[in-house]
């Protein structure tokens, strides 16, 4: 596949994305591309601004949260969410980034968060309740926004 990426189904979860290729830290992994702006928050908006969402278009949505991501947020020229690897990403490993990485809160999903990783916090938060330590863990792979109005907290 030329894109570096195909969905596929996860047990348990639903959809996911993959990798068809390998990449390395730094480089992204998906273009995003806002289809549309929403009235509010929901389960697969982009927080852009302290209250602006949108959604995007085309497979972004279907990357899962984990709370040890392999991937982290870059917003482009066009204001939408790009995704970088954080670490080396293999062939046919799942895409994956934490909620927390572009929306301040989050309200829309089951208390119990099912990543299943060793770091995993229990629950899928936003920025706001991001512990300090995976704050820093983070740096670089956030929307810039979400520093913003942490400052004006």
């Amino acid at each position: 596949m030329k894109d570096g990426f195909e969905l596929r189904y996860v047990d348990g979860k639903g959809e996911g994305m993959f990798a068809t290729q390998a990449f390395k830290p730094g480089q992204t992994v998906m273009v995003g591309r806002i289809e549309k702006n929403l009235d509010e928050n929901n389960s697969h908006a982009s927080q852009i601004a302290q209250n602006k969402f949108v959604l995007h278009a085309g497979f972004i949505s279907k990357v899962n949260h984990s709370c040890d991501p392999n991937c982290g947020i870059r917003v482009n020229q066009t204001g939408a969410h790009d995704f970088v690897a954080m670490k080396n990403i293999g062939v046919g490993e799942e895409f994956s980034f934490d909620y927390a990485m572009r929306n301040y809160s989050v309200n829309y999903f089951p208390p119990l968060c099912m990543c299943g990783t060793k770091k995993c916090r229990g629950r899928i938060t936003g920025w706001k309740d991001l512990p300090e330590s995976r704050r820093k863990d983070y740096e670089g792979f956030v929307a810039p926004y979400l520093l913003e109005l942490e400052v004006k907290s």
